[in-house]
Parts: C-alpha cells; structure tokens; sequence
C-alpha cells in the first residue's frame, strides 16, 4: 500500500530517456495530468529531447539534464523511471546484458539514493531480475533502502497476455485483466490465465499452452521481427507508463490501486 502524498501533482524524473524506450515513454509521462514536473536525463541528446518535449502543450515541466547534472534531475523526484542501458539483440538473452546493464544500474541507483532517497524507483532496465538486487544493494549501501519504493516493472508481460488473449477470443484487451507474477524472463514469468475464468473458459489446452509460452518469450518475437534494429521499445514504453501511472495514483491516495511488479518478498527471505 501507498502512503498518501501531499500533493495531487507530482515531480517525474527519467534516466536513459534520450533511448528507444526513453524517448516514447517521456512522451507518454508528459501527457499525463498526474506529472506536474518531468526530468529528462541522459548521458547525450537529453537536451534535444527536453526541447522537444517542452513544445507539448500540456501542464508539466520539462527540464532536461546531461551527465555533470544528475542532481538537477533527481532532486525533489517523486518517481524515477529507469530504461537506461543497451538493448537486447539476436541471439543475446537478458543475462548477456548483465555485464553492461548491472554497471549501468549500480551507479545510477547510487546517484537516486544520494539526490532522491524517498523516492519510487521503477527498474525497467533488463535483466529487470538482476538490476533490481543491483539497486536494492546501492540503496542499502547508502542506508536508505526501502523496500516499498523498490520495483522492477514487469508490466509488459501483462500488456503482452492481455493483447495476446484478446487476439484469441475476441475480447477487447483494454477491457480484460490478466494477471502475471513471477520475474520477467522466460520461465521466470508466470501468466495466471485460469484467474481470468471468462476468458480462460475459451481456451483449449493447447491455446493455454501456447499462449503461456508466448507471453514468456514475446520479448524474442519483437527481437526478431526487428532484425537486429533493436528490442521491444514502443510496448515497452507504453507498459512502463501503465505502471508509473499506477504508482502515481497510489501517492495520490487513490484506493484500490493494484499492480504486479518485480519486489522483494518478506515471504520468501533472500527472494
């Protein structure tokens, strides 16, 4: 559960936004009436993308910050949403992006933990189940970790099974409800298809199956299909927003606020 904030209007901040993921998700985030301010911070280009941003004509600010003002972009953040690091390409899993992706993490996690401590942080960089340890410990490092505030969003693999569901029974995908636990790598991601009974009985065994295997290993069809241009980014970027927007709402105090996320367990000691 959320604690309720103070304020109905809240400060965003984005690390990797000038990315393939960065870029549609900063849209997305500026469009909504729940951000009163969105920081964009990359390494390059971020200025060009502020720029950008700033031409839409809803209420949020947009500031943009390089490297040398990672403070700037952090400081006062209510949300931090992290797409940073290198994306996926044939033939690679999401442990090979590790080596790069972990280091990536670690020292933006510190940064977030040092200028933000409070803070939501929404992991999105993969492996989303190795970069969340990685920033958990940089906030335990730092003394200010809080489990609360510490998610990995594997919203995606909820996007997937609605649209994947619906292009199956006909249903409309905005208007159904899929739940997905578990972490967000092949097997590790566990779609709970007979929670949604009336859909659920419109599937045959085979469908179950099929559908299941799907959902876990969607991210390799957009891999494919992109031929070597990159991995999922637009889907990405639209379930990453889904969730940011779902925390919002829970600062804001909105009741009955529920979303599937990558967290630590206090059922599950180490998990």
């Amino acid at each position: 559960m959320f604690r309720k904030c103070a304020v109905n209007n809240f400060k965003v901040s984005i690390l990797g936004a000038a990315g393939g993921i960065g870029q549609p998700l900063s849209l997305l985030m500026k469009a909504s009436p729940l951000v009163s301010e969105l920081a964009v911070y990359d390494r390059v280009a971020a200025p060009g993308v502020g720029a950008d941003l700033s031409h839409i004509n809803t209420h949020s600010k947009v500031t943009a910050h390089l490297e040398e003002d990672i403070e700037g972009a952090l400081t006062g953040s209510n949300v931090v949403l992290i797409p940073a690091g290198v994306p996926r390409k044939p033939g690679m899993t999401r442990d090979d992006l590790f080596n790069t992706n972990a280091s990536i993490i670690k020292g933006l996690a510190a940064e977030c933990a040092r200028y933000c401590p409070k803070a939501c942080i929404l992991i999105i960089a993969n492996p989303v189940n190795s970069t969340v340890p990685i920033a958990t410990e940089a906030f335990k490092e730092a003394g200010v970790y809080d489990p609360r505030k510490m998610f990995g969003v594997t919203t995606l693999d909820i996007v997937r099974a609605r649209a994947f569901v619906a292009e199956k029974t006909g249903a409309n995908p905005s208007e159904i409800d899929i739940t997905v636990v578990g972490g967000h790598s092949g097997n590790t991601i566990v779609p709970l298809l007979s929670q949604n009974k009336e859909q659920y009985a419109k599937l045959s065994e085979e469908d179950i199956k099929a559908l299941s295997h799907r959902i876990q290993f969607g991210g390799d069809e957009v891999v494919k299909a992109k031929d070597g241009a990159g991995s999922a980014t637009l889907s990405m970027a639209y379930a990453g927003a889904e969730f940011a927007f779902q925390v919002l709402r829970g600062l804001k105090g909105e009741a009955g606020v529920e979303a599937c996320s990558f967290v630590e367990s206090p059922e599950m000691p180490g998990c």
